[in-house]
């Protein structure tokens, strides 16, 4: 019987998300220095993300030229409200036609902006275009053309608060927030309750949380209260932050979530009446945030998973090498305190995107550069223009010194705790010393299990598995030996996630350097 006794062992759980500011020793373990398409889950561990899928196998109909990108994909009345080349469609899911609800809006500049309402029993959307009137569109695709003075300007912002609709982002008149009165959709004259805010910095967006509409400029941020115009009143929040794009103002687990100069940042409202906190959540991706550009960002939260993503394409880059910023909200298990982490998504290149909820079922679907418009968190593969495409998911943990940098560590097992929910195809690897040229690497090791665990009553023949575990292990005897270990995790195929929870190191401590 071999002799175990000099066997270490050293466990850890997959928590802490993407970091990339630490330097080795300062790492925890289960933080990784690579997650790419993995997220991280709310039930725990590293999750491999779902695909996405044609929401209408047909492409949005061009107005002028092929390389029009879609510039709105707005959820409404069980839906899909898309732009492209200056005209508005409504569709279906499947595979029926586009069919047209508004045209001649314009040669679009930038991203169509909404916002969803109901003044008298009936949702309406009322969308802000930036080169024609706004269009108030209602369930039968009715369509109400905001032009009640007669030369009201083109609005390129638009957010409903407290039964107003709020306009902002003209041409010439960029510090000015317009609005009409109580219920109005046509009236901004002061008699019906309208008027005009003006702010000393030019307007970027407008965010409505917790009873107040947040204002967000270039370079300031200020926060509006009150119920009609004889109430409104605006206070700064911050002199010395503002917001870079429109498309990344989100709300999420509470809080108004944005991308600054200094990264993605938070607005918290506390019990506290009028006590605002600002706060840089992405520090620990400091380095991915520089890489953001400002072609195209677009933004959707999927509640379910308490998520974040944050798309930042160049317009002329592919798919393939297309990002997208994950973060999920969630309590650390290292820390036991609230907050976020964060992964890379890469392979997806919407230039619009919406979540909302079809019925009682939450969707998330995007516009493309390609005029088709897709549905996320569907499936197991990319779909693409002419075929799908696996997606590539990698975890990388730290390089783990396991308490003792200059002891050489001898491996002989690795245990992986995992959740699946269907067949597994990935790959193992451990890389020793940092990836040092002059330490010997081992190959791959499989990493393959069967299907879904059975459970009386809910097993599906030919789909699950009898007498297996509902968290499987595996144990992977190992070679090689270093002073540092990393852990690496490639799946590419085309099965279910895979949902990484945590690992056990097994080794023999060695000699000292």
């Amino acid at each position: 019987m071999a002799d175990t006794s000099q066997i270490s062992p050293f466990i850890y759980g997959c928590s802490g998300g993407l970091v990339l500011n630490k330097d080795t020793f300062s790492f925890q373990p289960g933080e990784s220095r690579i997650l790419q398409n993995f997220e991280p889950d709310i039930k725990g561990g590293y999750k491999k993300i779902l695909g996405t899928a044609f929401y209408n196998t047909n492409i949005v109909p061009q107005v002028s030229v092929a390389s029009e990108r879609v510039v709105m994909s707005a959820i409404f009345n069980d839906k899909v409200l898309v732009a492209r080349g200056g005209t508005i469609y409504q569709g279906d899911a499947g595979s029926g036609s586009w069919t047209s609800v508004q045209t001649s809006l314009g040669t679009p500049t930038a991203n169509y902006t909404f916002s969803k309402f109901n003044f008298t029993g009936t949702d309406n959307i009322v969308v802000a275009t930036g080169t024609s009137f706004p269009k108030i569109i209602d369930t039968s695709y009715n369509v109400i053309n905001v032009n009640a003075s007669g030369s009201q300007d083109t609005f390129s912002i638009v957010e409903v608060f407290k039964n107003h609709i709020f306009f902002a982002g003209a041409t010439g008149a960029t510090q000015e927030i317009k609005f009409m009165g109580p219920f109005q959709t046509n009236s901004f004259t002061t008699s019906n309750g309208g008027g005009a805010i003006k702010v000393d910095t030019t307007i970027i967006g407008m965010k409505v949380f917790r009873g107040n509409l947040f204002i967000f400029g270039l370079d300031k941020i200020f926060k509006l209260t009150g119920t009609s115009l004889s109430d409104f009143a605006i206070t700064p929040v911050t002199r010395t932050i503002g917001c870079l794009d429109r498309g990344s103002i989100q709300e999420l687990g509470g809080d108004i979530v944005f991308l600054a100069p200094d990264g993605i940042r938070t607005i918290a409202g506390t019990e506290r009446i009028d006590d605002v906190e600002l706060g840089t959540v992405s520090k620990q991706i400091q380095e991915r945030i520089d890489e953001v550009g400002v072609d195209n960002i677009s933004s959707l939260v999927l509640r379910k998973k308490s998520q974040y993503r944050m798309f930042y394409p160049k317009t002329s880059g592919t798919e393939a090498s297309s990002k997208a910023v994950i973060s999920v909200v969630k309590t650390n298990s290292n820390t036991g305190q609230l907050g976020y982490e964060y992964a890379d998504m890469i392979g997806v290149k919407p230039s619009c995107c919406d979540s909302d909820f079809v019925g009682s079922t939450e969707t998330a679907v995007h516009g493309g550069y390609d005029g088709y418009i897709y549905l996320q968190e569907s499936g197991n593969l990319f779909t693409r223009v002419g075929g799908t495409a696996n997606i590539e998911s990698i975890y990388k943990s730290p390089d783990l010194a396991m308490g003792d940098p200059g002891i050489r560590k001898s491996m002989q097992r690795v245990i992986v705790n995992y959740t699946n929910e269907g067949l597994v195809d990935a790959n193992l690897q451990l890389r020793y010393d940092y990836d040092s040229a002059t330490t010997p690497q081992p190959g791959t090791y499989p990493l393959t299990t069967g299907n879904v665990p059975a459970i009386y009553g809910t097993g599906t023949y030919g789909n699950s598995t009898y007498n297996q575990s509902s968290l499987p292990l595996i144990r992977q005897d190992v070679q090689g030996s270093g002073f540092a270990v990393a852990i690496k995790v490639n799946d590419s195929s085309a099965f279910p996630p895979i949902s990484l929870k945590g690992f056990e190191l097994e080794f023999t401590p060695g000699g000292r350097r």
